[in-house]
């Protein structure tokens, strides 16, 4: 088996797991915030995706968010997993979730996959190969004009604090095209970026297993991924902005004027 299908199986087994218990939570706790969430099915889901993994490939390395880095074998590869990305969402019973599987070789990415088990809607890439929704070949859009674009985002859970002036990059954006939508899962962010449903996303503070599979979906789709400042971006980088290449520009210069207005507030 290779890489792609085995995060595919990984993926549709702890989808099909977390599905079955949508409205069924017995138990959530928090991590560093009141808004961080996590629950049983969370590490169950990591659970099963890892013994899937295992099973082909043993020898590969993993970063996974509820266990950390679950192995250290000194591999090149490793497996960057989110077991259930938009854990807010699934413990209130809202159907936007999704499981996120990525392989980095060294720092990059090589292949990846999304998983929206609510659709059965499965986004999958590899490296050079380009980007796939069940199957079928994917681009991002072809907007030009930011004015016209539709935008999504998600806040990092220390909202509160306004970090890396979080509130006022999403007010000019908003201001600036014709909707910012925030659905709660980074992955399927990415995902629909990729897709063409989104022209664009920005993020100020993401982790490795939200960043993973939907870098390279975007990548793969004819997209563009950098930081806010149009550098080239990989998944230890937490500010992401990604985009259709089209608005990528204008995108960069909306954040960076985001910036100055705090500062003039």
């Amino acid at each position: 088996m290779d890489y792609l299908q085995s995060a595919e199986l990984a993926a549709r087994e702890a989808g099909k797991y977390i599905l079955s218990n949508l409205g069924k939570v017995k138990q959530v706790s928090f991590k560093s915030q009141q808004s961080n969430l996590v629950t049983e099915v969370d590490k169950k889901s990591e659970e099963i995706i890892i013994e899937t993994l295992q099973k082909d490939f043993p020898d590969f390395d993993i970063l996974a968010e509820e266990s950390g880095a679950s192995s250290t074998k000194n591999s090149e590869f490793m497996w960057v997993i989110d077991p259930l990305d938009g854990t807010t969402n699934f413990t209130h019973g809202l159907p936007i979730f999704s499981v996120s599987i990525g392989l980095i070789k060294g720092n990059e990415v090589i292949a990846g996959v999304v998983y929206d088990p609510t659709r059965d809607q499965l986004f999958s890439a590899e490296k050079g190969k380009g980007a796939f929704l069940n199957g079928k070949r994917i681009s991002v859009s072809k907007t030009k004009d930011i004015k016209k674009s539709l935008l999504v985002t998600g806040f990092p859970y220390n909202v509160e604090e306004n970090p890396d002036f979080c509130f006022e990059r999403f007010v000019i954006m908003t201001q600036n095209s014709r909707a910012v939508r925030r659905l709660g899962s980074a992955a399927l962010d990415f995902a629909y970026v990729a897709a063409g449903i989104f022209d664009g996303f920005w993020e100020v503070k993401l982790n490795p297993w939200d960043i993973a599979a939907g870098l390279l979906l975007v990548n793969e789709a004819g997209g563009k991924v950098t930081n806010f400042k149009g550098e080239d971006s990989d998944i230890f980088n937490p500010q992401i902005l990604a985009s259709n290449g089209q608005i990528h520009n204008k995108m960069i210069e909306l954040l960076e004027l985001a910036e100055q207005i705090h500062f003039n507030l």
